[in-house]
């Protein structure tokens, strides 16, 4: 018995040592999992910032574009000696224009350290992130993707820490039927809209919306699936009501497609379109499929001031090539949230830390300042308030109609 009781003991003892052990480690484990969580998002002379963009797949024009945008503004600030002497260190994801892979993009990033994120390009990956960077409170700007339920909740909750140096689906649609109305003279419409696309519902919305308000009659609203390529049923129902205008809300492949069958079902309406249709002369087969079209965009390389002159000149130096609207706005994101970043980093805090990423959030609710793609000033949204340049297609090409 003497003995049972002294192993007893024994055992009790050693348990009580191993506990002992196991939980001090862990303790400092979590300390310095702490400190590493902190110190990650400026790491000795760099602050991470994070560019999420499909840089391959089937909108990768647009995600390229932009990331050339922002790695161009990233070198310039990084030349000039950074932001508070620190380098700017851009880490950049692939989404490949999938909502799944930029959820993953995204977390991926944060589990990098960045401080702050540039992206994501078009809607439908924007807005499957943006619930987890609001939980996680990471400053964030989107260059391109315009759909109002980017910063903004079904039940009108801002999300705070989103931001876009483009304007959204409403105001394009908006604005594209004023255009139809006062310029062109229109008094009838129809809408061909994509309807798996927040983007294009969107836009669609605005322009009937408006349209209405403006005594333009709307005379067919059709609809087609995400990824048809089939819409000559839709423009053949069309075509026999003859409106004016036709205005098509959808990205340049989509044009393409649909000028080409719009010909073929004798549809004759001038057609207008939102910021998605630039490129598209790039990828359409027959230029004078689209004579006479006009389509809302952010920028034109043939604007004759100063500051979208100085870009489209080191743009081209660099790329060796003309900088598309994607790739100014990419590049007024970028300043817009260097600017931010520049703000916390004057306040001595750390990157990577709330008081830090709040700071850059702060910050950007202020901006005050002139980009390449225009002025900009946010509203209690979050939304850039700037005007819109409006590009006609003209004898085979994409000409700078004016600012509207």
């Amino acid at each position: 018995m003497k003995k049972a009781l002294c192993m007893i003991i024994a055992l009790v003892m050693v348990l009580a040592c191993v506990a002992g052990c196991s939980s001090t480690p862990a303790q400092e484990s979590s300390s310095d999992a702490s400190n590493d969580a902190s110190s990650t998002s400026s790491s000795g002379d760099t602050i991470k910032v994070g560019l999420l963009a499909p840089l391959t797949g089937s909108v990768a024009e647009y995600g390229v574009a932009v990331a050339n945008g922002v790695r161009m503004y990233t070198e310039e600030i990084n030349a000039a000696g950074g932001i508070n002497g620190k380098q700017i260190e851009l880490i950049e994801y692939d989404e490949e224009g999938d909502s799944a892979k930029a959820v993953t993009g995204y977390n991926s990033l944060v589990d990098q350290g960045v401080t702050a994120i540039i992206g994501d390009v078009t809607t439908a990956p924007t807005v499957a992130v943006v619930v987890e960077s609001q939980a996680d409170q990471m400053p964030m700007i989107t260059a391109s993707a315009t759909a109002s339920s980017v910063t903004v909740a079904e039940d009108g909750t801002v999300y705070e820490n989103m931001f876009r140096s483009c304007f959204i689906d409403p105001f394009q649609g908006s604005k594209m039927a004023s255009f139809a109305s006062e310029v062109l003279g229109a008094t009838t419409a129809a809408v061909l809209y994509n309807s798996g696309s927040d983007y294009s519902i969107g836009c669609a919305e605005a322009f009937q919306e408006e349209a209405a308000s403006l005594g333009i009659e709307v005379l067919a609203v059709e609809s087609y699936a995400d990824g048809a390529t089939e819409f000559q049923s839709q423009l053949t129902n069309i075509a026999a009501q003859a409106p004016d205008v036709l205005f098509i809300p959808d990205y340049y492949s989509v044009i393409a497609l649909v000028a080409q069958q719009a010909n073929a079902a004798g549809v004759t309406a001038t057609m207008l379109g939102s910021d998605g249709w630039d490129s598209v002369m790039d990828v359409v087969t027959d230029a004078s499929l689209l004579e006479g079209s006009y389509y809302c965009s952010g920028y034109s390389t043939q604007d004759t001031s100063e500051a979208i002159q100085t870009f489209l000149a080191s743009y081209q130096e660099k790329y060796n090539a003309s900088p598309n609207m994607f790739a100014a706005q990419g590049y007024d994101a970028a300043m817009i949230l260097y600017a931010a970043l520049e703000v916390a980093e004057s306040q001595g805090l750390t990157a990577g830390t709330e008081e830090y990423m709040a700071a850059v959030i702060d910050a950007m609710n202020a901006t005050d300042m002139d980009c390449v793609t225009g002025h900009v000033t946010y509203d209690e949204q979050n939304n850039p308030e700037k005007t819109a340049a409006i590009i006609h297609i003209t004898g085979g090409t994409s000409e700078f109609w004016g600012h509207y």
